[in-house]
């Protein structure tokens, strides 16, 4: 018979408990709480999400099959559906926000100095949304549409590592646009969007806080070219200029230069516009 640490248990080892306790303090998370404390609870949502348990009934049933071995896993309270759901309920989701943003700055200090393609010393976000799908008869607050039920998840990712550093949940209504206004921006770094996201005044604010953004143009792109620079056709890119926007109101929300890039893809056949 093995009598070594579970996987899980090796894995959770890895987290600093000393600082998940002093978010949990940060919040009280633990006041009157006698059992199933708040790392109890975080230990049940993190063997849920590593063994993709579907339902509370789910990670109830997979933990209590394993009942002997739950105190060398980590737990001290008792593992039940009511009080996992409540807590989800009723505890400060900001303790394992906080405690998030601990793990992600570790892992990135762990990727800095990775090679990601590019010879770039700026730090590259990445940020776009994805709609997920929700049950209206299990949650009528995000209705999407008439018959649909939608929460929208908004990722800034670092491309070292691959690593997301911030993530916001809006009801699946809220147009992606608007998240540029939550954005913190990093002076030097560089952001990259889809086209969703084209928006000039808000563009603006990322150029006035000394970083960098590329997206993609939109087909009424409407510019006046200043001067053309030099460019190897043969890496894909047809043209580099330097443009100025057309329109009083695109003028008002950016008035200074933009570059614009056309390249080819040849995998694809398709141009792009940036």
């Amino acid at each position: 018979m093995h009598f070594g640490k579970t996987i899980f248990a090796q894995l959770m080892d890895f987290l600093p408990k000393y600082e998940f306790q002093k978010c949990v303090e940060r919040y009280q998370g633990n006041y009157k709480i006698k059992s199933f404390s708040c790392w109890d609870q975080f230990l049940c949502m993190a063997f849920a999400q590593l063994t993709y348990r579907e339902s509370l009934r789910d990670i109830q049933a997979c933990l209590r099959g394993n009942q002997q071995r739950l105190y060398h896993m980590g737990f001290r309270g008792k593992v039940s559906r009511n009080t996992l759901a409540h807590a989800n309920q009723v505890r400060d989701w900001h303790i394992y926000a906080d405690f998030a943003q601990i793990l992600i700055t570790r892992a990135r200090s762990l990727y800095a100095q990775e090679d990601f393609g590019l010879e770039l010393e700026q730090t590259v976000y990445a940020f776009d949304a994805t709609t997920i799908d929700l049950c209206l008869s299990l949650f009528p607050w995000a209705q999407f549409r008439r018959r649909k039920g939608a929460i929208k998840l908004h990722a800034l990712l670092d491309l070292r590592g691959s690593i997301p550093t911030l993530v916001f949940v809006t009801h699946g209504k809220v147009h992606e646009i608007n998240l540029l206004d939550e954005l913190p921006i990093e002076p030097g770094a560089i952001y990259i969007f889809d086209r969703g996201y084209l928006d000039f005044a808000r563009l603006y604010k990322i150029h006035q806080a000394r970083a960098f953004f590329i997206i993609r143009a939109k087909s009424n792109f409407r510019f006046r070219r200043l001067y053309s620079q030099p460019v190897d056709k043969a890496k894909g890119v047809q043209a580099d200029q330097i443009i100025l926007l057309h329109g009083f109101y695109a003028r008002k929300d950016y008035p200074e230069r933009l570059r614009r890039i056309r390249y080819f893809d040849a995998e694809q056949q398709r141009r792009m516009v940036f």
